[in-house]
């Protein structure tokens, strides 16, 4: 097999060398390949089969879907620059952490323009994974030899915009990435501001360690705004967070997660869009399905919003713990509506932190519109106020009466997300891990 991707490899050269008198660039002036590897067009070809990518991409690119693309690295689609990934194509990532982890970075003012479809969906993983171009043409999209509880095995996917941020600075550098490198910059002004298209997504088995126990999360916005088209996206094993906001504005829509390290959906400085229809699956080791946070610079009257979503605990039969509902923290503004929380542990808690929350609450600037909590593990037919924590010296009596309107019990599903988007596509739908819903 080597010596024949090598016998093909030359031919390509020669025909490269052929017409070079059409363009004077050379795209492997400044690539280094791995042993055993050639470069072509500015990607190394390498033995396994996998193009190996290697440098970051600063001119228009397509990837195909009869490729496998390799990240070596920490890959960064510069400013001015868009990466195409037609439907059905995989990218693997190689192992690696600290400075080495791999991830694919959509800088700002570059695009990511990755449309999946229903029947062919865009799948990011590990090298480790063995599923095969074949696989996927043939309708399977669930990994052959790994299961979705594995995770860390590469980085994951960032999206860096231009849209506003309340953080000490702006623009800021993502956590993940070290501030020598200025592709790690987010945020600005722009609220229109657009990174392209990521639809009929699944990102699996990311979240390598960067150092001090942080994790990158599976799909990482930072400053995203919302002239990016986020939707149908699959989370599955994720070591840190599954979806993580850093301000912006961008909509999501049609998003599932399932068996992240830390916390399924969360929230920071001042994210202003919306999250509608959305799963949660969580694992043995999840933490908070929810984890909201506001601004952490100058506080604008700002608010986002979560809705029609269903939150799956995990449920520890042996001490009947589990997850935790939602944790809302710092100086949050956001509206929760019609989600559905089941199978948590007895002491789930919705965490609610300080009295500024408390203040947002009366204020109407937090609001809960719909939520339901089941009642099969609950340790009386209504949430306690020990599980509506919140700082009891001086907001004691903000949350410890939630209305049925706002916090109802129910014992049958009512409401919540729509299965039918995930149908058929994802992996979890695949291994009919769905059925709850």
């Amino acid at each position: 097999m080597k010596n024949q991707i090598q016998f093909i490899a030359l031919i390509l050269i020669t025909t490269i060398f052929i017409f070079s008198s059409c363009t004077t660039e050379d795209k492997c002036a400044e690539v280094t390949c791995d042993n055993g590897q050639i470069c072509i067009e500015g990607v190394c070809l390498g033995s396994s089969s996998n193009l190996v990518v290697s440098q970051n991409i600063t001119t228009d690119q397509t990837w195909t879907n009869d490729n496998i693309y390799e990240l070596s690295g920490r890959i960064s689609v510069e400013s001015g620059a868009t990466l195409t990934i037609e439907a059905g194509t995989i990218i693997k990532g190689q192992a690696g952490s600290g400075p080495n982890a791999t991830a694919l970075v959509i800088a700002r003012g570059g695009k990511i323009m990755a449309e999946g479809t229903a029947t062919a969906p865009i799948i990011f993983t590990t090298v480790a994974d063995e599923i095969d171009i074949d696989q996927v043409a043939s309708g399977d999209f669930a990994s052959p030899n790994l299961a979705p509880t594995v995770n860390g095995q590469w980085g994951g996917l960032m999206i860096l915009g231009n849209a506003p941020i309340s953080a000490t600075v702006n623009p800021a550098q993502i956590e993940g990435i070290p501030t020598t490198d200025e592709n790690g910059l987010y945020g600005g002004s722009d609220a229109a501001d657009n990174s392209g298209v990521i639809r009929y997504v699944s990102i699996r088995h990311g979240g390598a360690n960067i150092g001090n126990g942080n994790e990158i999360n599976g799909l990482t916005l930072g400053g995203v705004g919302n002239g990016t088209t986020i939707e149908n996206i699959e989370i599955i094993g994720n070591q840190d967070d599954g979806i993580e906001f850093f301000g912006g504005s961008v909509d999501v829509s049609n998003l599932l997660i399932m068996n992240v390290g830390d916390d399924a959906v969360d929230t920071d400085q001042e994210w202003t869009g919306t999250l509608n229809n959305f799963i949660v699956i969580q694992g043995a080791e999840s933490d908070h399905a929810l984890e909201l946070d506001g601004g952490e610079g100058s506080v604008n009257d700002v608010t986002f919003s979560l809705t029609n979503g269903s939150c799956k605990g995990y449920y520890n039969t042996a001490d009947s713990t589990g997850g935790e509902y939602a944790d809302l923290r710092s100086k949050v503004q956001c509206s929760l509506e019609n989600v559905y929380f089941f199978n948590f542990g007895k002491n789930a808690d919705l965490e609610l932190d300080n009295v500024i929350i408390s203040d947002n609450y009366k204020s109407s600037k937090v609001s809960f519109t719909g939520l339901k909590f089941n009642t099969t593990h609950l340790t009386s037919g209504n949430l306690t106020t020990a599980q509506i924590l919140v700082d009891k010296s001086t907001a004691a009596d903000a949350f410890d009466n939630l209305t049925t309107v706002q916090a109802d019990n129910a014992t049958t599903i009512v409401g919540g997300a729509n299965k039918t988007n995930f149908a058929n596509w994802t992996w979890t739908s695949q291994a009919n891990l769905l059925s709850d819903f």
